[in-house]
């Protein structure tokens, strides 16, 4: 997917997540939507750092830096939602773009990518950018609703990190 693309389904995820934390039309949704727009958008920008330096879609496309944005949360007690907007870019550009990336680099560069992408200049990388959003954003909420709340408050998980000495 192009950045276009990224940042729509950055700001789309968002806009669904802060629904799905926070439902209703009220000053409660719209603050969760805040919260959650700049840690989302930026991890979904993220991965594309690597055209500045390293291999695109390989140095910064691949599962263990996943688990670094997933895990600094936890141990840090700062950057929620950052890993979602990443988990997602990594999502588009698997399921939305023709090439894929290659999720186990540095000990592999083979390319993972579904045949159901487009090219980065399709006229359609849009309207894929909002389906693949669309299916995201269910699932998300399904893990909401019948797995882990997507809370905000993190802070039980930092202190027992602190506790276990991270």
């Amino acid at each position: 997917m192009n950045k276009r693309g990224h940042v729509l389904n950055g700001l789309l995820l968002a806009l669904g997540l802060g629904f799905i934390v926070e439902p209703g039309l009220d000053t409660a949704t719209a603050t969760t939507v805040a919260e959650i727009t700049v840690p989302v958008v930026l991890g979904a920008l993220f991965p594309d750092v690597d055209t500045a330096f390293g291999r695109h879609r390989k140095t910064l496309h691949s599962l263990p830096v996943l688990a670094v944005f997933l895990a600094y949360p936890i141990v840090f007690g700062n950057l929620q939602y950052v890993w979602i907007g990443v988990l997602t870019h990594y999502l588009l550009d698997v399921v939305g773009s023709r090439r894929g990336i290659a999720l186990f680099h540095p000990l592999s560069d083979k390319e993972y990518g579904l045949p159901s992408g487009v090219t980065t200049s399709s006229k359609y990388a849009d309207l894929v950018t909002v389906i693949i959003t669309a299916i995201e954003l269910a699932g998300f909420w399904a893990i909401h609703t019948y797995v882990v709340t997507l809370d905000l408050d993190l802070s039980a998980a930092s202190q027992a990190a602190a506790g276990l000495g991270l």
